[in-house]
């Protein structure tokens, strides 16, 4: 492509035209990765500065360079944002797919991944052909992939939209998280619907505190950005979009003034059944989704599905057809066992899920956790707090350690523990102790990692699933309750009594 296409609506301070005809191969932010004919882009980084690496960016045959510092080298453009930079060059060097395509982005600390995939699957049932983006990887298709990110970086983000676009997607749905949007990873996109479920603590070892975590999120909501925001009414971190709104607000929640809400609700370990009132309109919604947690969900897509003209009937049938998203309350029932596997790894997360659980539960609640290592400190022993006050024994172990020891982190979670608590470092020895010892009925809520298939260890990612480790303990206990006893023959009978 040629350096002129890319370079529109950039930010330039300064620029040599003798290089618009350029045809530029590809764009690298990684100066190793460079070839003969890339543009590459010195981004700053919390470890690295890419400035100090544009002179080994040429020796591997890069033909031009942004950076926000200024240099005599033509080769270079001096840009205003190099983040900016980045997300507007991906745009157009994907020949700016996302104009193309009607783009729902959800943001939020919890709800994200259930908001994004339950709206997929009611567009899907409408009809429509949809891309999704987020936690689990993208989906285009049939097609799953694997981005390594809740919201990839700009080049792999505008690729998938291409890729949605040759499939004939109308509509992509993703998830966009406060780390994308303080970084401008979506810079140049425009919304058709922003969401917001909820602003509650997280990543504060990156964002230091919580104003400057909302701050992110509220960015999404700023005027041009996007056409049409909705905005869970009952968080009072949302209040500023629904009391100062840049855009038209639609609000949901169980708050009076909430344009969407739920009224007439009953809830089971079978899912929930209430009347959605959608500005004045009732729907009779019927949904696998369980907990007060997955109401707020379910309206937060129904109030997107409407929006977007997804008729009422739709709706309502699109509702009751979808299924638990991976790794989010799935419920696995085995003998005298509930057993709850769910992503949660947020103070409030695992507030909700288990306050969910004990409220349907009839005996003891089990939850079985850890917090991730070299992230967000400040939540572990808030953690330990409302793990020991919601649920009746609690059993502390690792979750992702990454390059903490794991007993320090555990020793942080117990800092807010308000009555004893088994310590299992080793997560499969945890869980399988849990089901050894409570198989009289009682709830097991096994949190933090949901559907995740690793655990990361000292920078290594090990194979591992929390499902996994439970299946296996129910097929072994199965062998072990149906094996076969030997077969003895009646001729070995007969030598063995003449021996």
């Amino acid at each position: 492509m040629l350096l002129k296409d890319i370079l529109k609506d950039i930010r330039i301070k300064k620029y040599d035209p003798a290089l618009d005809d350029l045809d530029i191969k590809d764009i690298k932010i990684s100066h190793g990765e460079v070839q003969d004919g890339d543009l590459f882009i010195a981004l700053k980084g919390t470890n690295i500065d890419g400035n100090n690496l544009i002179g080994e960016a040429f020796k591997n045959g890069a033909s031009v360079v942004f950076s926000e510092y200024r240099n005599p080298d033509p080769r270079i453009i001096t840009v205003e944002n190099a983040r900016k930079a980045y997300a507007i060059a991906s745009r157009n060097f994907f020949g700016r797919a996302c104009d193309k395509l009607k783009i729902i982005a959800i943001t939020g600390t919890n709800g994200k991944t259930t908001i994004a995939n339950t709206t997929t699957d009611v567009l899907r049932f409408a009809g429509a052909k949809v891309g999704v983006i987020g936690t689990l990887g993208a989906k285009i298709g049939d097609q799953i992939i694997d981005t390594g990110f809740t919201t990839p970086d700009p080049y792999m983000l505008h690729k998938l939209f291409k890729e949605m676009v040759e499939e004939g997607c109308e509509y992509a749905v993703m998830e966009a998280s406060a780390h994308a949007l303080c970084l401008d990873k979506l810079e140049g996109i425009k919304f058709d619907i922003g969401v917001l479920t909820n602003i509650t603590e997280d990543h504060l070892d990156f964002f230091e505190n919580m104003d400057n975590y909302a701050q992110a999120k509220y960015k999404l909501f700023e005027r041009g950005k996007v056409k049409l925001g909705i905005v869970c009414g009952d968080d009072k971190m949302c209040t500023p979009l629904l009391l100062h709104p840049q855009v038209p607000i639609i609000s949901y929640g169980n708050c009076d003034f909430c344009d969407v809400k739920a009224e007439n609700v009953t809830k089971s370990f079978e899912g929930s059944h209430f009347t959605c009132n959608y500005m004045g309109e009732p729907i009779d919604i019927k949904t696998e989704l369980v907990g007060d947690y997955n109401i707020l969900n379910a309206l937060a897509t129904i109030a997107i599905t409407r929006s977007l003209g997804v008729t009422k009937e739709l709706v309502r049938l699109g509702m009751s057809c979808i299924s638990p998203v991976e790794g989010r309350f799935n419920i696995i029932k085995m003998d005298n066992h509930n057993i709850v596997i769910d992503y949660a790894h947020t103070p409030d997360g695992l507030e909700n899920i288990l306050k969910t659980a004990k409220d349907l539960s009839k005996n003891k609640l089990v939850v079985i956790f850890g917090c991730g290592g070299n992230r967000d400190r400040q939540k572990r022993p808030i953690m330990g707090k409302i793990a020991s006050e919601l649920a009746d024994e609690v059993i502390l172990t690792s979750d992702n350690p990454r390059f903490e020891p794991p007993y320090d982190i555990i020793g942080e979670i117990l800092q807010g523990a308000t009555k004893r608590c088994e310590i299992i470092e080793n997560r499969k020895q945890a869980i399988e102790y849990a089901l050894d010892h409570f198989d009289h009925g009682e709830t097991i809520v096994i949190a933090g990692k949901g559907a995740e298939k690793y655990q990361e260890i000292k920078g290594k990612k090990i194979p591992y699933n929390d499902f996994d480790v439970v299946y296996s303990y129910y097929r072994k206990r199965l062998r072990e309750v149906d094996r076969p006893k030997p077969y003895i023959s009646q001729f070995q009978n007969d030598e063995d009594e003449r021996e």
